[in-house]
């Protein structure tokens, strides 16, 4: 089984999706990394707002950030490899690392905000 792991940013939840401002590359990020966990794909994602002792741990991730700031975030892993830093995988990456066929155009998942009110985002 595929294991994909990313080191985010610091954001206000686990996605980013949240607030009045979506970013439209953590929407597609979220829709995406969802659908590869239904498929049965090993998704981990570190928020460094949440879990910054991860980013302590694994050492390559520490080096990074020093070497080159948080510009280095976000920081993707396959199967323990280092694949990209500093942006997010594209969707056919994503395809061809997993072999699960992800559309460009996904539905966004309906999520309750993280960021209070109990509002739809």
């Amino acid at each position: 089984m595929t294991k994909i792991e990313i080191y985010d940013p610091a954001m206000c939840c686990s996605t980013g999706v949240c607030g009045p401002g979506v970013d439209p590359e953590l929407l597609r990020m979220s829709t995406q990394l969802d659908r590869l966990k239904k498929e049965g794909v090993d998704v981990v994602r570190h928020n460094l707002s949440e879990e910054p002792q991860a980013y302590v741990d694994n050492k390559v991730v520490n080096d990074l950030l020093a070497a080159e700031g948080v510009e280095a975030l976000p920081i993707t892993f396959v199967n323990g490899e280092l694949q990209t830093k500093g942006s997010y995988p594209g969707t056919a990456i994503l395809t061809e690392w997993t072999g699960v066929e992800l559309s460009e155009a996904a539905e966004a998942p309906k999520k309750k905000c993280c960021c209070g009110g109990g509002k739809s985002c």
